[in-house]
């Protein structure tokens, strides 16, 4: 059983600093198992009831965020020069340690998480997991028979890397959808670019079998339910 301060709890389990943390105690509304606690630095452990009021907070050790990625922000921590996934969270999914399981290119858009669970974002990217990944692709040209063939038995890149057998289904006159259980530096670009096609646009639609939600309009995030997580590994 875990022992983790008071105002570390509240933090994480409200999605706010030390400081307003340390603020609500003062304020008298927080208890613990039925008793009014004040101070900052009191050790509680995880399964202890702890309200606000009225209301019972929750405590997660960790957060997993579904985001539908606009064009244009960086999958990055922090940047000095760019906005990044982090930045456009709303303020109560904010929390130290946060970052995004793999990275989207800054004008690709589509489904990511975002999470504080290392474990887990290390699992997903690993090209040992075999996670597919599906992105729907807009081309400057059209996709042929040869080209499907060449992704199934693994496209070797300019630069001699070799990729995984990818799955490659045409859509319409110059759309694709392509599933990829890896992720190299700029991999699908890469990839369309050995075969003479330049990609227009990049949408990624689904991690594992967990498809982007239909109602997560462009630029929203959302905590991922627990049926939804189960869908990734």
């Amino acid at each position: 059983m875990a022992i983790i301060r008071i105002d570390k709890y509240l933090s994480i389990s409200l999605g706010i600093s030390r400081g307003d943390a340390k603020l609500l105690l003062k304020s008298g509304k927080i208890s613990v198992d039925g008793k009014t606690v004040t101070k900052a630095d009191t050790k509680i452990d995880e399964l202890s009831g702890v309200t606000n009021g009225e209301e019972a907070v929750v405590y997660k050790k960790h957060i997993y965020i579904v985001m539908n990625k606009p064009s244009g922000i960086l999958s990055a921590s922090s940047d000095k020069r760019a906005r990044t996934v982090l930045d456009i969270l709303p303020e109560q999914l904010k929390r130290n340690g946060l970052s995004p399981v793999g990275r989207l290119d800054k004008d690709t858009t589509g489904l990511l998480i975002i999470t504080d669970d290392g474990d887990f974002l290390h699992r997903v990217i690993s090209p040992k997991s075999n996670i597919e990944k599906c992105y729907y692709a807009e081309l400057d040209g059209e996709v042929n028979d040869d080209i499907i063939k060449s992704f199934a038995s693994g496209i070797t890149l300019a630069s001699g890397d070799e990729c995984k057998p990818a799955l490659l289904e045409k859509k319409g006159k110059f759309g694709a959808y392509i599933t990829i259980s890896e992720g190299k530096y700029h991999q699908i670009k890469r990839m369309f670019g050995t075969v003479g096609l330049g990609v227009n646009r990049l949408h990624r639609t689904r991690i594992g079998r967990l498809v982007l939600p239909d109602d997560l309009q462009t630029g929203c995030s959302r905590e991922l339910t627990e049926a939804e997580l189960a869908l990734v590994e």
